[in-house]
């Protein structure tokens, strides 16, 4: 199934439980709004990572379809949210939008630069990193302040699953970006923790949702699967100097996150 497809009837299957069991109004319209912004969150975030595929494979035009893959899931995304529950987050979703126009502007100027030339300035790309990370941390004040003004709190192993993908993407584009043609040149500055660190921090969390008493049996199943594909790219990631192997990282990371998705569907359904 598609990464598009799947996000389709993860939000079905969501859209379902809170009709199921939540109240009418405004805390519906927050869930709906919530899960959007996660989808929103990772689909900006691996424009990036499919950026550093598209120039680190040598213009393979896969990740030129990949990156209008994600830049379309994050435009759609973004459109569904138009009923902000406050003030605050109408301003803070209007300021999303420009900075996401920006955004994709620049992402499309440097795909259509490398299609024409074959490589592109560093700078423009370090700028592009640092963009994408403001609109990161826009995206997650918006979603604290639509909790915030909506008194709906996405329930804790909703939460969990769902930091759990972003993680796990961070460390897709991460490992992307290192195995790109000019490695860490790319950076553009900031703060970007290192890779070992959130390598470590995945496995960890990954094993505590294991362990959560709350799990049914396909949630066990679903995890045990995604722990199986961790743990053959755990070791690549960890020592990214060597046998650099970006495909694959990318290839399981995407069907890891899926997993994850299914995950936190299907939590949120059972805490609704």
């Amino acid at each position: 199934m598609s990464s598009r497809l799947l996000a389709i009837s993860l939000s079905a299957l969501l859209a379902t439980s809170l009709a199921l069991f939540s109240p009418p109004g405004h805390a519906t319209d927050a869930a709906r709004s919530l899960l959007d912004l996660h989808q929103l969150r990772l689909a900006a975030q691996k424009t990036l990572g499919d950026f550093y595929m598209y120039n680190g494979m040598e213009g393979d035009q896969r990740y030129a379809r990949m990156i209008g893959q994600s830049l379309n899931e994050a435009n759609a995304r973004l459109e569904a949210l138009s009923d902000m529950p406050g003030e605050g987050s109408k301003a803070l979703r209007a300021q999303l939008t420009q900075q996401w126009s920006d955004y994709q502007g620049d992402l499309e100027r440097l795909v259509g630069t490398l299609k024409k030339q074959g490589y592109t300035d560093l700078q423009p790309v370090a700028d592009l990193a640092a963009e994408n990370r403001q609109l990161m941390a826009l995206c997650l004040e918006l979603y604290n302040k639509i909790q915030q003004e909506s008194g709906q709190q996405v329930a804790a192993l909703t939460q969990q699953s769902r930091e759990q993908s972003l993680l796990m993407q961070e460390i897709a584009v991460d490992y992307a970006l290192r195995s790109a043609s000019v490695g860490a040149t790319f950076m553009g500055g900031g703060e970007v923790r290192p890779i070992e660190e959130m390598v470590t921090q995945f496995a960890e969390q990954l094993a505590a949702m294991e362990q959560t008493a709350q799990n049914s049996t396909q949630i066990k199943q679903t995890l045990s699967g995604i722990s199986t594909k961790w743990r053959y790219i755990e070791r690549s990631l960890m020592n990214y100097n060597e046998n650099s192997v970006p495909f694959l990282v990318n290839k399981y990371s995407d069907s890891i996150i899926e997993g994850l998705e299914r995950v936190s569907a299907e939590y949120a359904a059972s805490q609704s």
